[in-house]
């Protein structure tokens, strides 16, 4: 069965992007797009336009069910270099370096708690593997994490608790990229009921490439919306945006992008993350 299908747009890179950036949970993921939709079958027509699940008709729209998940990079072509994102999204910056947006209609017979509980176990994030096109092969992506006491000179301790993964809460934990090393990311629970799921995270310390900051605090922002369909089927949406601020050494790396998005919707949906085919062999 087909998992991924990829919309995104055939564009060179740079191989020092393609050997990997960003850290995350979240996310490292996004890149800058031309204007044709590529998918690992062949080519089909992108979805216009960009609207989460927050009201009225969603954008890109959902797969059917068993169909594979659909992973869009977008460009400044699409929206315009000072992009605003929806007011429902509370990200307060216009624009962006790097944009993309995974949607995918998935079944799991757990409840809503049981899908935050993938969320709050940061330690389990460790190990995660991507395909890397650079190198040609299955590579981990986080080597370490640990949910934090707090932003500030935090300690480590254990994954989150289920009474801490309540709507309004804001957490922290670190995580630590195969190449970027270890950086801060905050939490916050927008929203959790059995039916519906939010989460937002951004990193609030600096994301290193070889000593050379590519992301400072705020660049990375991801958010997660996992709403129930009907009895065990589920609805996946996820942005994730480096900011305008953003390194350009980030631009430009959809496939290695792609990928990175695609590990972090199987871990959350429970896809074991080397499943083939990965969703950009190169």
């Amino acid at each position: 069965m087909r998992l991924i299908q990829r919309v995104s747009l055939g564009r060179k890179f740079s191989p020092l992007v393609q050997s990997g950036f960003l850290a995350l949970t979240t996310i490292g993921f996004v890149c800058s797009t031309m204007a044709r939709a590529q998918s690992t079958d062949g080519y089909a027509k992108p979805a216009t336009g960009l609207q989460p699940p927050c009201s009225g008709e969603v954008s890109p729209p959902y797969p059917d069910l068993d169909q594979p998940a659909m992973t869009k990079s977008w460009s400044s072509a699409d929206f315009g270099r000072e992009w605003k994102p929806p007011t429902c999204l509370g990200w307060d910056t216009s624009g962006f370096t790097t944009l993309v947006t995974t949607v995918a209609t998935f079944r799991n017979p757990m409840e809503g708690a049981g899908l935050l509980h993938t969320f709050a176990a940061i330690s389990q994030w460790k190990g995660l593997r991507y395909w890397s096109v650079t190198h040609k092969q299955w590579r981990t992506l986080i080597t370490d994490g640990y949910a934090l006491t707090a932003s500030q000179n935090g300690q480590h301790r254990a994954d989150f608790t289920p009474d801490e993964m309540k709507e309004g809460n804001v957490l922290y934990f670190e995580q630590d990229n195969n190449l970027s090393g270890k950086a801060i990311y905050r939490m916050q629970i927008v929203k959790a009921s059995d039916d519906r799921i939010a989460i937002k995270i951004e990193n609030v310390s600096s994301i290193r490439y070889l000593l050379v900051p590519i992301l400072h605090a705020g660049d990375l922002q991801s958010i997660y919306f996992l709403d129930r369909e009907s009895g065990d089927t589920w609805r996946y949406y996820s942005i994730v945006r480096t900011g305008k601020s953003a390194n350009r050494l980030i631009a430009g790396n959809d496939s290695s992008a792609i990928n990175r998005a695609v590990a972090v919707y199987r871990h959350l949906v429970g896809i074991p993350d080397s499943t083939e085919p990965p969703a950009a062999r190169q």
